[in-house]
């Protein structure tokens, strides 16, 4: 008989941990705290999972917790929960601490690195700006008056690809409004997005556009 075809990233092992142990590990929605120690339960549950290697299972599980919708539900006094979603011991004011700071550290690196591929594409604002005093000027001069014509608001940027990288914030349609979020994972079968509220979807590149900056 072949083999089982192996886990190859974090997202497949996440998906099936989320499947496997329902009580504890979610892909959407609010997280759940988890037990201390976590990682052996899992290692000793699934050892015979040929899938599985334990570096891939240890990667899966620290992207799994440093992510902003875990890091949100890490609050002082909550319960952390064991593989079958029984709670086990409160969390505690320093650890409550730490998955703040993170998640602290983790958005101002966002936003760094949003700013600085700013700085690498032309500002749409600042074209607008110079087209608008370009139709003035003409218009003032009495030159091409007739072709002078409104400047139309400057759509929101489609993604390049340099853009389609984890921390990336966009904006994804969803119903009538876009939503803004940030991108969390790219994958073949789809782009991962963390919605501000906190909800993960997975959209086609094509879907999302460039957050524009804040005034």
């Amino acid at each position: 008989m072949d083999s089982p075809q192996k886990f190859s990233n974090s997202k497949e092992v996440i998906a099936f941990l989320a499947e496997t142990f329902p009580a504890c590990f979610s892909t959407e929605g609010q997280a759940k705290p988890l037990k201390i120690g976590i990682f052996q339960d899992l290692a000793e549950r699934l050892a015979e999972d040929e899938r599985l290697s334990k570096t891939l299972l240890r990667s899966s599980l620290r992207h799994y917790t440093s992510s902003w919708r875990y890091l949100h539900a890490v609050v002082e006094g909550a319960h952390r929960v064991d593989l079958d979603g029984k709670e086990d011991a409160v969390i505690e004011k320093q650890h409550a601490e730490h998955a703040q700071q993170q998640l602290a550290e983790s958005k101002q690196k966002v936003a760094e690195k949003r700013k600085e591929q700013a700085k690498q594409r032309p500002d749409a604002k600042n074209r607008y700006k110079n087209s608008a005093k370009s139709e003035s000027k003409k218009a003032a001069d009495g030159t091409n008056v007739q072709k002078a014509k409104p400047s139309k608001r400057i759509p929101p940027a489609k993604l390049e690809t340099e853009d389609l990288v984890a921390g990336t914030q966009v904006t994804v349609k969803i119903g009538k409004a876009p939503m803004p979020g940030t991108i969390n994972e790219v994958a073949k079968e789809g782009v991962h997005v963390q919605l501000n509220s906190g909800m993960v979807v997975k959209v086609p590149a094509e879907s999302l556009r460039l957050a524009r900056p804040k005034r």
